[in-house]
């Protein structure tokens, strides 16, 4: 009987999955001690400050060992779990854990590989490794255990996940997000039927199959569903169980995740920028009656035209005649940085919390192309696929609190950005029109900005553009 050595086993640490990001929590181990893994296969998910992600295992073994539960936040740099790579099955656990790996303790990079994202890159040889013949039986997975293809890149959450058939027959297709949301809600996804394309089980299956319960769609802050053609109350909720007092009285959930991130993120943009609000009310009829046209529109065909869409043209034309509205306060160097290109940013409620991913280069964007963005992006906000990298460098943001019902806020900047944008509910109002006081689509919107590098001047000019943009549409042909 040989004898396990230490040299054998892998230690997998945790790897920097964002852009300088210092933890994440493991969400869920697809693996125990005693499973056989390949180089690229998915071990565990794990929840960043921005996003859900999957991991790969760079190299071929036995798991040894899972040095956190589901549940645990772990550092970068953390070892995570520990993979035997001599190939052979232990014939027994190892009489003692093995001993901790510091985060000093760097792996020995392979022969031929190079450093990626996640672990490290396949070996540059064309030759390929001959499967081993498995003495193990496998054993079907638990029902809430998800079945995973390798990642197309390593670090990159897949774009379906469930392919493929366990010993019990066709497992049901089904994001990570998705299933996560089923474990939440108790729904055994073997009995959801599912609506998405190729049989895949969407978010509103899933809440349709935990019915009576009532669960509302994840709502994405700028995306209201349809525009108001005559004044409606707004939307009661269904109304809340009753809360009994009989029990504890207090319950302490703990602030990790997206939520840790963004209060840090609002606290120190609120003590470090010096944040001014303006205001303007203003007549939208005319944009709304352009929304109704562009539906009708071939070049708009499957595409969604909303009011977002023009709210989101007009800032970037007001942009466009302000530039120096798109700029960042550089404090080390003592610098204003005026930005030549709008990555636009459209907060966007979700159950992982409150993010604000862009539209990349938005300033080039013809208005179905841009169209095309909000789709592509609230899309991915929903089904909680939105990566990493989709969140990074934004320049100026829009957070449409209207479809809460709302009539305006006073938003806090998103750290690096000079302005924010907040959008109030679009209602039937009294308004004076051609002198006479007539039913008009009206709005409010509050334009937050950084005083030390926009003053009362430029923050009131773009203001007043995107307002008067949006009262009369036809300026975005004359000021595009």
């Amino acid at each position: 009987m040989t004898t396990m050595t230490e040299a054998s086993v892998r230690e997998f640490k945790m790897p920097d999955v964002g852009e300088g990001l210092t933890e994440a929590e493991i969400l869920k181990w697809y693996v125990q001690p005693g499973d056989t893994v390949t180089d690229g296969q998915v071990v565990c998910e794990v929840e960043t400050a921005k996003a859900a992600v999957e991991l790969p295992i760079p190299y071929d073994g036995v798991v040894r060992d899972l040095h956190f539960p589901e549940g645990t936040t772990v550092d970068v740099g953390t070892s995570i779990i520990a993979v035997d790579v001599t190939g052979g099955a232990p014939a027994q656990a190892p009489a003692e854990p093995a001993p901790a790996v510091t985060a000093k303790e760097e792996p020995a990079e392979p022969e031929g590989r190079k450093a990626v994202l996640v672990g490290y890159g396949v070996a540059e040889s064309s030759t390929r490794r001959r499967p081993r013949k498995g003495t193990r039986p496998v054993e079907p997975p638990p029902a809430e255990d998800k079945l995973y293809t390798a990642p197309a890149l390593p670090g990159v959450q897949g774009e379906l996940n469930g392919h493929g058939t366990g010993a019990a027959g066709p497992r049901p297709l089904a994001k990570p997000p998705v299933r996560k949301l089923a474990k939440d809600l108790g729904v055994d996804l073997a009995t959801v039927t599912p609506s998405g394309p190729d049989g895949i089980i969407t978010r509103e299956d899933v809440y349709a199959a935990a019915a009576p319960s009532p669960a509302a769609e994840p709502v994405v802050a700028g995306t209201p569903a349809t525009a108001p053609a005559a004044p409606t109350a707004p939307a009661v909720p269904a109304a809340a169980p009753a809360v009994s007092y009989a029990g504890a009285r207090e319950t302490r959930v703990p602030v990790k995740g997206v939520r840790k991130a963004t209060a840090l993120a609002m606290v120190g943009s609120a003590f470090t920028a010096p944040h001014v609000t303006e205001f303007v009310t203003v007549d939208v009829t005319r944009t709304m009656k352009l929304i109704e046209e562009l539906k009708q529109d071939k070049e708009f065909e499957g595409l969604r035209v909303n009011p977002l869409l023009l709210i989101a043209k007009a800032l970037l034309v007001a942009i466009r005649r302000n530039p120096e509205i798109n700029a960042s306060w550089d404090e080390p160097n003592q610098e204003i940085v005026l930005k030549h290109y709008v990555n636009l940013g459209i907060a966007a409620a979700t159950p992982r919390g409150l993010i604000v991913p862009n539209i990349k280069d938005a300033h080039d964007k013809t208005l179905p192309q841009l169209a095309e963005a909000l789709r592509e992006l609230v899309g991915t906000a929903r089904e909680g696929r939105t990566s990493p990298a989709a969140m990074q460098g934004g320049t100026v943001t829009i957070t449409n609190v209207g479809v809460f019902g709302v009539d305006t806020g006073t938003p806090i900047l998103p750290p690096g950005e000079s302005a924010i944008l907040a959008v109030g509910a679009i209602k039937l109002q009294p308004w004076v029109h051609k002198g006479k006081v007539k039913p008009r689509q009206v709005t409010t919107l509050a334009l937050s900005f950084d005083h030390r590098l926009v003053d009362g001047e430029l923050g009131s000019k773009v203001l007043a553009d995107v307002a008067a943009v949006l009262e009369q549409p036809k300026r975005l042909i004359t000021w595009a």
